[in-house]
């Protein structure tokens, strides 16, 4: 039952995300959110999809606007996420908006649950529960992850009452919604195979066999196959060569795979920030110190679990990427298309429940003590209120400026041809920001396309991949961006208009850009030798409203 107390510390901490998410409605196409995996790939995706025609389109369908139409439909995934439906019927910051307070409130709710009813139950520990749920609701997550991660709090609260012989309709409902606003391949397999080890343990160490928590962890996976049919297809029914054929993930040696133990333990990962490391792994180990101390291991077990297993996560994440993986990758293939190293994606759940039984531990070590837990807190969710993305990707463009719509009709108005009649590829800028203007690109950054595509398309930057190496091994053992990389600039693709650079000696083989249907470069920089790459300028393009310069290159 809700207690007034309660329920004032909940509406606080929902003032508190809405103050978080603000700047995102107010600042609307004016806002900074992340680039990364984020405007530069999932935000045009969205738009492109929509605007496809190929919404609902068949397993063997593709999308005409990318790589020639050779790019699948089942590379954008399912139709009956909401996410997508989300970009389908809003404007892309209004769908951005709704998506992350969806998430963070869903995160918060989940995680609180979790903590009131199984890890930390009783009135005394509501505040500190309210807390940890209210910084684990703002932790800066992967935005079209969705509730892969921060979902996973609500689905563990339902398994648990289910395993506890407490299930009823709001659990079912809670593992039939989950998977329509999350990804089974970037988060929630790592989860359920967790639990299906955990209904192992239980087996094992003689709880019965539990047959209402098996057939729940089965339900789950079973709505997961229907939902994401289309990646199930590509799983079963391979087909041609694609570029995932061709990522080695097995290349560290010994000791850089454990110092990337100790930099995921300490620091964490891009995709799953959990930003603990100034406030939350200090109240771990101080907390694991008291249990130490005081021998409470047995009172203590589950904290102990969930710090040895937040350890374990990153010793897996690393050594995924430990050579001695090579002859086993060799022989199972899969290995090297599917991403293991992914269980850590478990760790933002295991590290803000290990904060919340932390805060509790040193809680109980007298009065001074309380006072540091309850700080340890407070400074936790001020920290993550600087993590804001605001404030964090100030320097970088607004969305506005960054898809620069007014810019990319100029140019659109200009060439004056229907836009699926040529064809263009980007050079320094991102080509999500061409697709995103309806243009038909050659060049995209997606995980699963033709590898004969990749193939081709090489021979365009061939001699480009030759003068440096850290591009050439960038695209020859990933190749998810498949762009038109030069050694000048290597993994630099956010060439603002104020760049006083020039393209030197760049080396393109245009006969081959030409034979994939290629009319116009983008280009962020001017071509010193343009002649000798058969191109000739066109025109340069330049608006207040836009981030970038462009060099409208004709191919000859």
């Amino acid at each position: 039952m809700e207690t007034r107390n309660e329920r004032r510390y909940i509406i606080f901490a929902l003032i508190v995300v809405a103050i978080y998410l603000a700047p995102l409605f107010i600042l609307q196409e004016n806002a900074h959110i992340r680039v990364h995996d984020n405007l530069d790939s999932n935000l045009a995706w969205y738009k492109v999809l929509a605007k496809s025609g190929e919404l609902f389109g068949g397993v063997n369908g593709v999308i005409p606007q990318i790589m020639n139409g050779l790019l699948s439909r089942n590379a954008f995934g399912t139709e009956y996420s909401v996410i997508v439906w989300l970009y389908a019927v809003f404007p892309t910051m209004t769908a951005y908006g709704l998506s992350q307070a969806l998430t963070r409130i869903t995160a918060f709710f989940g995680m609180y649950l979790l903590l009131k009813q199984h890890l930390l139950p009783g009135e005394r520990w509501m505040p500190l529960n309210i807390f940890a749920s209210l910084a684990f609701a703002l932790t800066p997550f992967w935005p079209s992850g969705m509730l892969s991660t921060l979902g996973m709090p609500l689905a563990l609260w339902a398994f648990l009452n289910i395993r506890n012989g407490e299930g009823s309709l709001k659990d079912y409902l809670t593992l039939t919604l989950l998977p329509l606003y999350s990804s089974i391949v970037l988060g929630f397999f790592f989860f359920l195979s967790a639990m299906g080890v955990f209904w192992l343990v239980d087996v094992v160490r003689g709880k019965g066999w539990n047959l209402r928590f098996l057939s729940s962890i089965v339900y789950m996976s079973l709505i997961y196959m229907l939902v994401e049919y289309r990646l199930i297809y590509s799983f079963l029914f391979k087909g041609e060569p694609n570029s995932r054929d061709e990522y080695f993930h097995a290349h560290l040696p010994f000791w850089r795979a454990v110092r990337l133990t100790l930099k995921n333990y300490v620091l964490g990962h891009t995709h799953v920030m959990t930003v603990h490391t100034l406030f939350i792994l200090p109240a771990t180990l101080i907390a694991i110190y008291f249990v130490y101390s005081k021998k409470l291991w047995r009172q203590e077990k589950i904290f102990v679990s969930l710090f040895a297993l937040n350890f374990f996560l990153s010793l897996w994440y690393a050594f995924w990427f430990y050579e001695g993986w090579l002859p086993l990758t060799k022989k199972f293939h899969f290995m090297d298309t599917f991403n293991f190293a992914r269980y850590h994606f478990l760790r933002p759940l295991v590290i803000y429940a290990s904060f919340a039984l932390a805060l509790k531990i040193i809680s109980l070590q007298g009065i001074s003590w309380a006072k540091t837990a309850k700080w340890l807190a407070v400074m936790q969710i001020l920290l993550l209120g600087l993590f804001n993305d605001e404030i964090i990707y100030h320097k970088k463009p607004a969305v506005g400026e960054f898809y620069a719509e007014e810019l990319f009709q100029e140019i659109r108005d200009h060439i004056a041809l229907p836009q699926d009649k040529y064809r263009v590829a980007s050079i320094g800028i991102h080509p999500a920001i061409a697709q995103y203007n309806g243009f038909y690109t050659l060049d995209s950054y997606n995980n699963f396309y033709p590898l004969r595509y990749k193939h081709e398309f090489r021979k365009i930057i061939e001699n480009e991949l030759a003068k440096n190496k850290t591009i050439r091994k960038y695209f020859d053992k990933w190749g998810g961006r498949c762009y038109i990389f030069t050694a000048q600039l290597g993994k630099r693709y956010m060439i603002k208009k104020d760049s006083k650079r020039r393209l030197k000696d760049l080396q393109l083989n245009t006969d081959v850009l030409k034979q994939l249907g290629g009319n116009y470069i983008f280009s962020a920089l001017p071509i010193e030798n343009a002649e000798e790459n058969q191109l000739a300028l066109d025109r340069v393009f330049v608006s207040k409203q836009s981030a970038w310069k462009i060099y409208l290159y004709k191919i000859l």
